[in-house]
């Protein structure tokens, strides 16, 4: 695996070195820093998720506002996909076998819409519990104390959405940056909870499940996001630009050009494949080694490539 931070990429093929790809290869002790890193940081949000979440949950409970509660079962949800991210990444950190040539990585990607289906789960208990208090009526019991609680929960979620963002993109992770914005979701919703709370204080009962109404906004918008860019990974949508990789290319002077470039993967681990034009008359060394060449720059310019397969042939006439 080639990590973002990589001052050096060697060529897979070059002999005396070991592929990235293969288990034990030159990459595996940054694949698994990386790995360690992620598993950190998700054990230690689990913990704030959780807290933050019985938090608002008992104290939906205690004052009957169904926007605290909403908000506590969404907050839920984020402990309950930091632990399917966990799980996720287990699986996504082991090495490439025989039935896995390119790795486990897309794992991490079907983590990270595991936790799509958790904000669906959560999406319709929330609109359920919003329609019943529009319709059967009631007022929550508000209190100072419980507006402090909140907003208590408020600045955690802040520092917890900042401290994961960080992370993602330090070790440019995908389900890091969808577990960010599922919590980022709730920053927004607790904001709208404790605006409910207080107009419910100052005599409106009707912002309690209104706001609930509004939570459930956040939590289609953040699953719209996360859906949308883990589809661009399972579909294997471009990852660079075709003009950028020519340029590499033609910073090679024994390269007469190149077509059919394709890439595929992650923002922190792609593949690439292109055909590679060369004089005709090259000896087949000379153009096995400028073909070398053209990788270890490929693999320098874009640090997250894992490997790059390149096919030799003359210019079209």
């Amino acid at each position: 695996m080639a990590h973002p931070d990589r001052s050096r990429v060697l060529s897979a093929d070059t002999p005396g070195r070991r592929s990235p790809l293969r288990e034990g290869g030159s990459g595996a002790w940054l694949d698994k820093d990386r790995y360690d890193a992620i598993v950190r940081v998700l054990q230690r949000v689990l913990v704030l998720n959780f807290a933050v979440a019985l938090v608002k949950i008992v104290l939906g409970y205690a004052t009957g506002a169904v926007s605290i509660l909403s908000d506590g079962f969404h907050s839920l949800t984020d402990s309950a996909s930091n632990v399917v991210a966990l799980i996720g990444v287990s699986i996504a950190r082991r090495p490439p076998d025989e039935n896995h040539p390119y790795g486990h990585r897309k794992y991490e990607t079907m983590a990270s819409l595991a936790i799509l289906v958790f904000l669906v789960i959560v999406l319709v208990q929330v609109l359920s519990a919003a329609y019943d208090r529009l319709v059967n009526g009631g007022t929550p019991r508000v209190f100072p104390e419980g507006i402090g609680i909140m907003t208590l929960t408020l600045i955690t979620n802040i520092m917890v959405v900042a401290y994961e963002e960080r992370a993602a993109r330090r070790l440019k992770s995908v389900v890091l940056r969808a577990d960010a914005k599922h919590t980022r979701s709730d920053v927004l919703t607790t904001i709208a909870v404790l605006g409910a709370l207080l107009g419910v204080w100052w005599g409106y009962p009707f912002l309690d499940p209104f706001a609930a109404f509004i939570v459930a906004a956040f939590i289609c918008r953040a699953a719209w996001q996360i859906a949308q860019e883990a589809s661009r990974i399972l579909a294997d949508e471009i990852v660079i630009a075709e003009e950028d990789v020519r340029a590499v290319v033609r910073s090679v002077p024994e390269v007469v050009g190149c077509h059919q470039i394709r890439t595929r993967g992650s923002a922190d681990y792609a593949f690439m494949d292109l055909h590679l034009w060369l004089d005709g008359r090259t000896p087949l060394e000379s153009a096995h080694a400028t073909s070398h060449v053209v990788k270890d720059r490929l693999m320098k310019r874009f640090p997250h490539l894992a490997d790059v397969v390149i096919h030799i042939e003359p210019p079209p006439h």
